[in-house]
């Protein structure tokens, strides 16, 4: 793909389909996962968002990284944590995971891509992974450039998203939450570089 590919066309919604997405996110959230340099230098000096800050008032920057795909930009990672987070037991605290895309892509493969990638993770039946997909289609919308999805992982064990600072959803499964914050998180993720910036051992 060269520099001056449309964020749309075709092979970057194969990427967002074919790798985490976490998303996701991914996930988004999660990815083609080439992790570029860390965006964080000073983190001390950055502040957190407002949908971060009002759930986690004790927020610091713990990590960031980039996430690229064939040399193009698609995301940039943030992870807010507080003063006790310790990434081996990520699951068991109070986090907030940030992306900002720099590409358009489409919410419904960000979304199924995630449940690919969970699966990495641990193990669940299709009963369960599609109640989930169901739900992260309404809680992670379509992205354009500047973008933000946040995720964030409160201490009762709901994940709650954000799109642009807004809520989209809540999801009350505490294991759903391990499992879609593990895609950047568990030691068994696909993108162990990533995950080294995200927890600050990159910098």
């Amino acid at each position: 793909m060269s520099a001056t590919a449309r964020a749309d066309s075709p092979r970057v919604r194969a990427w967002a389909s074919g790798r985490p997405g976490l998303v996701a996110a991914g996930a988004i959230v999660a990815a083609l996962m080439l992790a570029g340099p860390s965006a964080g230098a000073t983190h001390d000096a950055v502040r957190a968002p407002a949908e971060v800050a009002g759930a986690l008032p004790a927020a610091r920057l713990q990590g960031s990284g980039a996430l690229r795909f064939l040399g193009l930009l698609v995301y940039e990672a943030r992870l807010w944590t507080t003063a006790e987070f310790t990434p081996e037991r990520y699951d068991a605290h109070t986090f907030a995971l940030e992306l900002r895309y720099a590409r358009r892509l489409e919410g419904a493969a960000i979304a199924e891509r995630s449940i690919a990638e969970m699966r990495r993770i641990g193990t669940f039946d299709q009963t369960r992974a599609r109640a989930w997909l169901d739900q992260l289609i309404r809680a992670l919308p379509d992205v354009n450039p500047g973008d933000r999805l946040t995720g964030v992982r409160g201490p009762d064990g709901v994940s709650r998203f954000y799109s642009n600072g807004q809520p989209t959803l809540s999801i009350a499964d505490p294991e759903f939450g391990r499992l879609f914050f593990g895609i950047w998180l568990s030691n068994n993720t696909s993108e162990p570089a990533l995950r080294r910036e995200l927890i600050g051992q990159i910098r």
